[in-house]
């Protein structure tokens, strides 16, 4: 709810891979598979400048799941910034849907090599080279990029037990998995101070002007957390 309004001159998006209860090759084969089992994507908006992480959306690497996120993407920003992305073909139809054919929007496409023998089971091939390409609009050539939300990425699989690859920390729930993120991208953006900016993220974009704790965030919670309501068992409290 805080993050509204921001005025960001470029964003730069991506999408990280993680899964619940089973990968997607042993998901295929149970015959009665639970809502949320397999792959899960967290496709992740940031603004370079300010660090701060504008949206996220929870899905899988559908064009449906692109579209929800860009439209809550274009509802949390002000005005048209510039967007890059990788070279995912599902961002082109959510960008022009959320924002229009007005917007200055750009592709990084990546060429890798085959790798014969990695030095990991995970290890991707050898980058050889990358191009940029105009998608909408006029983008500024030199800041169609990735490289600031990437980064953001290899810190949510290194902070978060549950991404860490080849271990048994994996999601167990979609719901968990869910409410996880929510509470490491709120730490993110309010109460981890950014190295190189010596502020957090929501200082440095003007959101909030205090360092806030974990009592803070929990008092959040508690705001939006069900209370017993006069007319039912519960009942919704706005903030």
């Amino acid at each position: 709810m805080k993050v509204r309004t921001v005025r960001s001159k470029r964003i730069q998006c991506d999408e990280i891979w993680s899964f619940c209860y089973s990968k997607e090759r042993h998901a295929k084969a149970l015959e009665d598979r639970p809502e949320g089992v397999g792959s899960v994507w967290t496709w992740t908006a940031i603004d370079p400048d300010t660090k701060l992480i504008l949206s996220y959306f929870v899905g899988d690497r559908s064009t449906e799941s692109a579209v929800a996120f860009m439209t809550d993407l274009r509802l949390r920003v002000k005005g048209i910034p510039q967007i890059s992305t990788d070279q995912l073909g599902q961002y082109i139809p959510a960008v022009e849907y959320a924002f229009g054919r007005r917007v200055d929007f750009g592709q990084l496409l990546k060429v890798f090599r085959a790798t014969p023998a990695g030095p990991g089971r995970y290890s991707p091939g050898e980058c050889c080279g990358a191009k940029k390409v105009p998608i909408e609009g006029n983008p500024d050539m030199r800041h169609i990029c990735t490289s600031h939300v990437e980064r953001q990425n290899l810190t949510m699989r290194m902070s978060m037990r549950r991404f860490t690859r080849l271990t048994n920390a994996f999601s167990k729930k979609l719901d968990n998995h869910v409410a996880a993120l929510a509470l490491y991208f709120v730490f993110y953006n309010f109460c981890r101070i950014h190295k190189s900016l010596r502020v957090t993220p929501a200082m440095a974009a003007g959101i909030t002007d205090r360092l806030w704790s974990l009592e803070d965030v929990v008092t959040k919670i508690d705001e939006m957390a069900p209370v017993p309501g006069p007319r039912g068992p519960y009942k919704k409290r706005s903030v």
